[in-house]
């Protein structure tokens, strides 16, 4: 079935395909090069001078977050999630990545407020630059995205991004957006390290349920 049969079976499944799509592909032009680079950076430095990362979302950004840290986990980072039953204590140095759309969830907030307290470098994935999970942290990478917030908040991601719909509902566009902006820092860490996918595969977990 091709993709014109798909959108004449399943109308709206095939609008939203399209819609969350598209706005993947508009978010590239909104996303700014310097916070890109110093978040890349900063985690190429953890990486060699052997600091550790600590990922941490809540809800679905947290499934996203777990992704990616398996990915950096392959890679070869010192990495764990918050949350998870297994974690390091986080010191001086350490890079804390923390997602949330709304930069306002309560428990990332004040996770990352720890992690300043004990001189770790936090990294806010945000859609609000002026939220205070992003005043918090020492980089921020603004991904826009509709999010859990109320319609006047919502109006950059529908009228600069071309949202007028909620055919993708709550935090779905900044999750998915997320995810791939997180999927493609993976590959720009694989081109820095001088990692191949077979450097990946040797570190995918070898015994599985």
């Amino acid at each position: 079935m091709g993709s014109v049969e798909i959108a004449e079976s399943l109308p709206l499944f095939y609008r939203a395909y399209m819609q969350i799509a598209n706005f993947i592909l508009n978010a590239l032009n909104v996303l700014r090069k310097t916070q890109l680079e110093k978040f890349v950076e900063l985690l190429v430095e953890a990486y060699k001078a052997g600091k550790k990362v600590l990922v941490m979302g809540a809800g679905r950004s947290g499934l996203v977050g777990r992704a990616f840290a398996m990915r950096l986990k392959h890679l070869g980072f010192d990495v764990y999630v918050l949350g998870d039953t297994i974690v390091s204590p986080v010191k001086q140095g350490d890079v804390v990545i923390a997602i949330s759309g709304s930069g306002r969830t309560g428990l990332i907030v004040t996770a990352a407020e720890a992690a300043k307290s004990v001189g770790a470098k936090v990294v806010a994935i945000t859609t609000f630059t002026d939220s205070p999970l992003a005043k918090i942290a020492d980089i921020v990478v603004e991904v826009p995205g509709r999010t859990k917030v109320s319609q006047v908040e919502d109006y950059f991601a529908r009228q600069i991004l071309g949202l007028h719909e909620p055919l993708a509902p709550l935090g779905t566009l900044f999750e998915d957006t997320t995810m791939v902006f997180l999927d493609a820092v993976v590959a720009e860490l694989m081109h820095r390290l001088g990692k191949s996918e077979e450097d990946l595969r040797r570190g995918h977990a070898n015994i599985e349920v």
